[in-house]
């Protein structure tokens, strides 16, 4: 017998709504970063969600690339790891070759044009906030997408943390902002964050900041 339309729409009804799961689960990660004076705070939720089910508690989605340089991921977790890791080992391996050390920007440039030359063959699900210190430049901080966009930026965020955050961020942020002040501002992101979810998924932060003397990691209050 003939099938009906609606019989022909189930699957693609179900394979759509899966898709929305997945891509829901993806935008769940919240990773946000203010450059302030002299430093670069980067702030990322620690749980991995499937769906409804949080699966992991305990997941660090800020990357060391160097001493001065961190990356904060979110997306589909395959792409997340392996590009990032293809980030780090690159520089890693510029300095072996050249003896020198990329820049800030000379780094950000680079992910932007790989994720640019993967979108037009195999691209990367992956969202991206990459910051550090430069002797020459300072502080600096640059904002890039899954769509290899890039801009130098105060202060970002990604997931739907962006939707939630940015408001917040535009309102406490200043130019001169000090690092115990953007701690302060975290904080404020995360309350509402745990406010606007229908479901409290962003439990604990990793939270780093890069300065002058290197990297290090800071217990949430």
């Amino acid at each position: 017998g003939c099938l009906c339309a609606s019989s022909l729409r189930i699957p693609f009804i179900l394979h759509h709504q899966q898709k929305l799961l997945h891509r829901a689960s993806h935008s769940m990660d919240t990773i946000i970063a203010i450059q302030g004076k002299g430093f670069v705070l980067f702030a990322a939720n620690r749980s991995v969600v499937r769906s409804v089910v949080v699966m992991k508690q305990d997941y660090d989605r800020v990357l060391r690339l160097d001493d001065h340089k961190l990356m904060a991921f979110a997306g589909e977790a395959g792409d997340s790891v392996q590009f990032c890791e293809f980030i780090q080992r690159n520089t890693q391996l510029y300095v072996y070759r050249n003896g020198l050390q990329l820049s800030t920007k000379a780094t950000a440039n680079f992910t932007r044009n790989e994720l640019a030359t993967a979108l037009r063959k195999n691209p990367y699900n992956v969202n991206l906030l990459l910051g550090g210190f430069d002797e020459a430049d300072g502080a600096s901080l640059y904002f890039i997408d899954y769509l290899s966009s890039m801009h130098k930026v105060r202060h970002g965020a990604h997931g739907y943390a962006g939707y939630f955050v940015s408001s917040v961020l535009d309102r406490y942020y200043t130019p001169d902002i000090t690092l115990e002040d953007a701690l302060v501002l975290i904080n404020r992101c995360k309350d509402e964050l745990s406010q606007r979810f229908i479901v409290n998924s962003v439990g604990d932060f990793t939270i780093k900041v890069v300065t002058a003397e290197g990297i290090r990691q800071i217990s949430p209050a």
